[in-house]
């Protein structure tokens, strides 16, 4: 199996990509998907939605983990926030791609143990999980493999 992870932003949009091997998380790709802030909010969302679809098309997962909406003081950058998760997830919808929607603190406490965990904690836990020689990063593409590993232990966790 084939997991896409996503950590929705409207200027940088997080992915990461593992497959389940012999039981095992291995990492697959990650990275972020950008879309320029000088151009008009729907040409933002347009595009964060053509680079996920075509992340899609490519890596061919058959499950989607999105991180879920939390709530902020800045109700104009929630709703910004609102339109790229709802970019990725009509990316996901358009492919038949069944979507899983975990909130922050899930995310966290699934790799962590600890739903309050910092960003590097986080950062240092996906490190470990796939054995890569450094963190990945920039945050937002390590935060969208902690949302695909927060699925695999799920998964993991509904077999027993």
């Amino acid at each position: 199996m084939i997991i896409i992870g996503i950590d929705p932003g409207i200027r940088r949009t997080g992915y990461g990509i593992i497959k389940s091997s012999k039981n095992n998380p291995e990492l697959v790709d990650y990275g972020i998907v950008s879309s320029d802030s000088d151009e008009p909010v729907a040409k933002r969302i347009y595009s964060i939605f053509s680079d996920i679809k075509m992340l899609i098309d490519e890596f061919q997962p058959s499950v989607l983990s999105i991180e879920d909406i939390f709530f902020g003081k800045n109700v104009k950058s929630m709703l910004l926030l609102g339109q790229a998760r709802g970019a990725a997830l009509i990316a996901a919808a358009s492919k038949n791609l069944i979507i899983y929607e975990y909130s922050p603190k899930k995310i966290k406490q699934s790799l962590t143990g600890n739903g309050n965990s910092e960003k590097h904690q986080v950062q240092f836990m996906v490190q470990n999980i796939l054995k890569l020689s450094s963190p990945p990063s920039p945050h937002d593409a390590s935060d969208a493999l902690a949302a695909a590993l927060c699925h695999f232990q799920q998964l993991k966790v509904s077999a027993l």
